[in-house]
C-alpha cells in the first residue's frame, strides 16, 4: 500500500471487542484494511466464502426434519427458506 489514510467506522460492540483483541497483537489495522480492500476490489475469495456460507445455511435448513412438516400457503417452510437464502447469492 502506498499512502494510507485514516477512516473511521462504527461497529457493533462485539466486533469492537474482537478488534481490540487483534490490536493487542498488532493485527487490527491490517485485518480490517485487508477485508475492506478484498470486498471493494471484488476479490473472488470473499464471494466464494459468502456463497459457501449461504449454501451451508441452506443445507442446515434442509437437514432439519422438524421444519419439513410446516407448510405456508401450500409450500413447505424448508423450501421457502432455502429459496430465500439462495436469492442472496450474488
Amino acid at each position: 500500500m502506498k499512502n494510507l489514510v485514516p477512516y473511521s467506522v462504527y461497529l457493533p460492540v462485539e466486533y469492537h471487542e474482537k478488534i481490540k483483541e487483534l490490536a493487542k497483537e498488532r493485527k487490527a489495522s491490517s485485518t480490517v484494511r485487508d477485508a475492506i480492500c478484498m470486498i471493494l476490489d471484488g476479490d473472488d475469495s470473499y464471494k466464494a466464502g459468502y456463497n459457501k456460507a449461504i449454501k451451508d445455511a441452506v443445507k442446515v435448513v434442509k437437514a432439519c426434519k422438524e421444519i419439513e412438516i410446516i407448510a405456508i400457503r401450500g409450500r413447505y417452510l424448508d423450501q421457502l427458506l432455502a429459496d430465500q437464502m439462495q436469492q442472496l447469492e450474488p
